[in-house]
């Protein structure tokens, strides 16, 4: 049986060596003008850097080319990627088509990975983009277990899937914070919206609190419960799901080396002892929910249908 490749957000350089050492086999990176929602900021020579790291160990990384792009970044595209082939990275992710041309004309050949955010929801699409250059597709978080594991069977190309953390339910290209902010008179606020970690949205009548900050991308609502289904892996893992995802944006170092660690454990014993998985499964699940924020509960996302938000 196949192993899945474990992949997480690493906060920063220097995270990933103890990524490393918890377990992760794989690294999304990169910056904001390209990239949506990373754990990190991550610069050029970060980013070769973080390479560098990741190769001595045998570990992968890919860079994240997937912004809402307008023209004026759409015409730097071309150098990003040819940055990116020089430093040695392992896959670009992007959703824009731009990217595939702009990799065509610098990066001939290059490996993508499709990842448009919710419109990744039938194999045909992924089929179409792996048609087009893309070896792998990273599938919306809005799908059932069933349609997973129907995608990858149908797939011509690899399935990645996330299976911990928070996910995004709005995103505007418009500062909204700032623009709040402004109406209401307290423009000394808006110095400390960027990159902030602790606003939420309160929704008093489901007692849900969203998180909501602002980057160089616009402004970003979370879903008020983080997605896990460390004690749900054995049916993704027996159908072949080439990687899993920890999403560790707006979560802090010591999260995320602490949850890469419980899914290196279950990820391993699904493949190698599945009796035992079975076993402690439950104790995963419980060692996942003491990490947990007092206001971010855990669920199992859309995977059996069980959140709407």
């Amino acid at each position: 049986m196949k192993k899945p490749e474990l992949l997480v957000t690493p906060g920063s350089v220097a995270e990933i060596r103890k990524q490393i050492e918890a377990g992760a086999d794989a690294f999304l990176i990169g910056e904001q003008r390209y990239g949506l929602r990373l754990a990190g900021e991550f610069s050029r020579e970060d980013i070769k850097e973080a390479i560098t790291i990741a190769h001595e160990q045998g570990k992968k990384v890919y860079v994240a080319v997937n912004a809402i792009f307008h023209n004026d970044i759409a015409n730097e595209l071309d150098d990003y990627v040819a940055f990116v082939k020089e430093a040695n990275a392992d896959a670009i992710v992007f959703g824009d088509p731009a990217v595939i041309m702009a990799v065509r004309e610098a990066a001939p050949g290059f490996p993508l990975h499709w990842s448009p955010e919710t419109i990744a929801t039938n194999y045909y699409t992924a089929n179409y983009w792996g048609k087009r250059g893309a070896v792998r597709a990273v599938l919306a978080r809005e799908l059932s277990m069933d349609a997973v594991i129907e995608t990858k069977e149908q797939a011509d190309i690899q399935i990645e899937v996330q299976v911990h953390g928070m996910t995004c339910m709005f995103q505007s290209k418009r500062p909204l914070l700032g623009h709040y902010f402004e109406y209401m008179g307290k423009n000394l606020e808006i110095e400390k919206r960027h990159g902030a970690q602790n606003m939420l949205l309160h929704d008093e009548e489901r007692s849900n609190k969203y998180p909501i900050y602002e980057d160089a991308n616009g402004t970003h609502i979370m879903s008020p419960n983080d997605m896990c289904i460390i004690d749900e892996l054995q049916e993704m893992v027996e159908a072949g799901i080439d990687s899993f995802k920890i999403d560790g944006v707006l979560q802090t170092e010591e999260y995320r080396i602490a949850t890469t660690t419980l899914y290196r454990k279950a990820i391993d014993l699904c493949v190698e002892n599945p009796d035992q998985y079975e076993e402690e499964k439950e104790d995963m699940l419980q060692a996942a929910e003491a990490l947990q924020q007092e206001h971010r509960p855990l669920d199992s996302g859309f995977f059996f249908k069980e959140t709407v938000y």
